[in-house]
């Protein structure tokens, strides 16, 4: 497959200062993509477009906010005309065990991991073009019931939801919507949400490597590499789906984790 199958195409990325959002900006581009990308702080927005380059814009907006993903939308309208891509990948959230979950919580991650993706997509469509691709983010921590995280892991469940709802509600438009399930990437969440030291993450990713078939955790490349799979015209009949993306773990997860 030729590398730059997304030549004249643009794309959002939500969360596109860091991590899998971040890697996925940069994959879209070097597709041939221009690629807006979101977050809330100005700074961080800065500094991944300096690495971006000149095919990327930023735009400082907060997902759980209707507004400010409308005045993206407006802005790209302006600038573009259209959008060809989404990937709604803003979102976050750290263990918590049910006994110590809390109201604000509760809505912090409701809010940012379901009515994000939600306020994105339907902010977006009147500007996307019919044939397009939206790409949710979701996790297989969804399916795996990990301790502490089943509240994370209910809105990544509805983040898997919407793809297969909304590939029905968009049809007659032809846009297409799948989730990508990323595995194991240890990014800048691991510390910044999770609060773990540079130690902690080695021990992690040490003693998950044995459990993941592939041999070693996901990087952020690896899902950029998904995300313009499902943008481009080689996965043009693919639709609904979940992409799980994990080095095969889930398919041998034993619960150890």
């Amino acid at each position: 497959m030729e590398t730059q199958v997304l030549i004249g195409k643009v794309a959002l990325v939500t969360g596109g200062n860091s991590g899998i959002g971040f890697g996925a900006a940069k994959s879209l581009i070097e597709a041939g993509a221009f690629v807006y990308i979101t977050a809330r702080r100005q700074q961080q927005l800065d500094e991944a477009l300096a690495q971006l380059g000149q095919n990327a814009r930023a735009i400082r907006a907060d997902v759980t906010s209707k507004k400010e993903m409308e005045d993206v939308a407006a802005i790209i309208k302006t600038e573009k005309g259209s959008l060809d891509i989404v990937f709604a990948n803003a979102g976050g959230g750290n263990p918590v065990p049910l006994r110590e979950v809390t109201e604000e919580y509760l809505d912090k991650t409701y809010n940012v991991n379901v009515k994000g993706v939600v306020f994105t997509v339907q902010s977006m469509l009147p500007i996307l073009n019919d044939g397009s691709s939206i790409i949710l983010n979701a996790s297989i921590t969804a399916y795996m019931g990990l301790e502490g995280f089943g509240i994370y892991a209910a809105t990544k469940a509805a983040v898997r939801s919407f793809a297969r709802s909304w590939t029905t509600d968009l049809k007659d438009r032809g846009i297409r919507v799948n989730a990508l399930s990323p595995g194991v990437v240890p990014t800048e969440g691991y510390r910044t949400e999770q609060g773990m030291s540079e130690q902690q993450v080695q021990d992690y990713v040490d003693r998950v490597t044995t459990e993941i078939p592939a041999g070693r955790v996901g990087t952020s490349q690896d899902m950029g590499n998904a995300v313009v799979f499902l943008a481009s015209e080689a996965s043009s009949f693919i639709t609904g789906i979940e992409l799980t993306v994990d080095g095969g773990q889930t398919m041998v997860y034993a619960g150890k984790n």
